[in-house]
């Protein structure tokens, strides 16, 4: 049986699972959940997209005593944007328990607001091991009181040098307490992580059968550096380009290359790692809103991206490495959907070509492009277009108050109105571009439940 309702959970949690329409668990699910909520210490081989956000979530849901205000689930994200993905899922499913605590903290955002809201523990905080680290040292956070520390995405952690960090964490946090740890690879550097932090766990790997692996095509295409731009803006004039990603390597080269694609009439977008928080923030909203058809990223910027149909991946630089090369993919071709993955090749870059086929063990499919100049300026339209209101979750705001106000007072239709999100202290909503200034015009006029805030327009 893998349905959710053969598990010990608490009717608030199987309440959350029903209303987010989760019926049968997800291999992983089905194969976690049990020894975690048995309290064994677990280690998951798992992809991101394979559940695993959720099986954690439900497991240290299910320990939280909200009546005890004191800090008692920990978990520790590579990134900004996957600890906002993995704090989003987790609030989903609490929603049916009443004054649960969650707080993100994340280096690159100011520590202020971050130490104001430390005045009352939280119950569970997601959080980069960096910024996590500095709380604990401040006496801002106090981890006397955890249960259960979940390590997500922890390979891409130890990539990114936060081994020490880590280590450091747990020895500043209460001694006994559950150790879960999710990684998508499971090398020896990660079995070595384990063996320091876990006790006798119980290892979960999920080997996706041939037939659900995401339909994924591959192409390379040998380009001469001088080409490249032309390439690259060649691709995207095609059916899938009004939705795609486009992976660099250097964070330069992320914005050259969004400048000159906005130049010649792309709706295009850069993301990296230099640009402020709320710029990030407000890039992956109107990508993921179709307010935008392409996002340039470096890799370190798109982990955590989660976008269920992205038709189209474009490698504008070979990966450094096999692994990044698999990660760049995997974006495309999700949740049952095709995807096409296409990497630029200079003569330079073909020996990280080879090793990338050598590590994959089948040979790589290459095509030829006839690069024509650009025969004047496209027009490339997003779909939709963004509004921002400034107003969120701490002034009590929903979507579905925004979504009322619209299909209310403002008399849009449900289906003219995209993807809302809502932030700490502000909210974005997608509207049909053709009804985006009336939509405009409408709540500035009206009111969002019951009051007046300001709304603005995106981009």
């Amino acid at each position: 049986m893998t349905a959710f309702n053969t598990l010990p959970l608490k009717p608030a949690l199987l309440a959350s699972v029903e209303t987010l329409g989760y019926t049968e668990m997800t291999p992983v699910q089905a194969q976690s959940l049990p020894p975690m909520l048995a309290g064994r210490d677990v280690i998951a081989q798992a992809q991101t997209g394979s559940g695993k956000t959720a099986a954690f979530g439900l497991s240290l849901l299910q320990s939280i005593d909200v009546d005890t205000i004191r800090l008692q689930a920990l978990v520790l994200c590579p990134t900004r944007e996957l600890a906002d993905q993995v704090s989003k899922a987790l609030r989903k499913l609490a929603a049916n328990i009443p004054n649960v605590k969650l707080l993100t903290l994340c280096g690159g955002m100011p520590l202020g607001p971050q130490l104001a809201s430390l005045s009352h523990d939280p119950h569970i905080v997601v959080g980069t091991p960096g910024r996590v680290q500095e709380h604990l040292k401040r006496g801002s956070l106090h981890g006397g009181g955890i249960k259960v520390l979940v390590l997500d995405e922890a390979d891409r952690m130890l990539d990114m040098g936060f081994s020490e960090a880590i280590d450091d964490i747990v020895g500043r946090i209460a001694k006994h307490h559950q150790t879960l740890l999710f990684s998508a690879t499971y090398p020896e550097e990660i079995r070595a992580v384990s063996q320091r932090v876990q006790t006798d766990p119980v290892v979960v790997t999920v080997d996706t059968p041939a037939e659900q692996k995401p339909a994924i095509e591959q192409q390379f295409i040998e380009v001469e550096p001088a080409q490249k731009l032309d390439a690259l803006a060649q691709l995207l004039a095609g059916e899938r380009g009004q939705h795609a990603l486009v992976f660099c390597n250097m964070r330069r080269d992320v914005d050259a290359v969004a400048q000159e694609l906005d130049r010649r009439g792309y709706s295009a977008l850069a993301l990296h790692g230099d640009m402020e928080q709320r710029d990030r923030d407000e890039v992956l909203v109107r990508f993921a809103n179709k307010s935008c058809n392409v996002l340039v990223a470096t890799d370190v910027a798109a982990r955590g991206l989660d976008i269920a149909a992205l038709p189209l991946v474009l490698c504008y630089d070979v990966a450094h490495d096999p692994d990044t090369h698999t990660h760049r993919i995997g974006r495309t071709g999700r949740a049952g959907e095709t995807g096409l993955a296409i990497t630029l090749c200079t003569p330079r870059e073909r020996p990280k070509a080879a090793n990338i086929e050598e590590a994959g063990g089948v040979p790589l499919s290459w095509r030829t492009l006839k690069v024509a100049p650009p025969r004047g300026k496209t027009l490339q339209l997003a779909p939709m277009k963004t509004l921002v209101i400034d107003a969120g979750r701490q002034d009590k705001l929903r979507p579905g108050d925004i979504l009322g106000a619209l299909t209310g007072d403002a008399g849009l239709d449900a289906k003219d109105i995209g993807k809302i999100d809502v932030f700490a202290t502000r909210a974005y909503v997608a509207i049909g571009r053709a009804l985006a200034a009336k939509s405009l015009e409408r709540l500035r006029a009206g009111r969002i439940k019951g009051r007046n805030f300001r709304v603005r327009p995106l981009g």
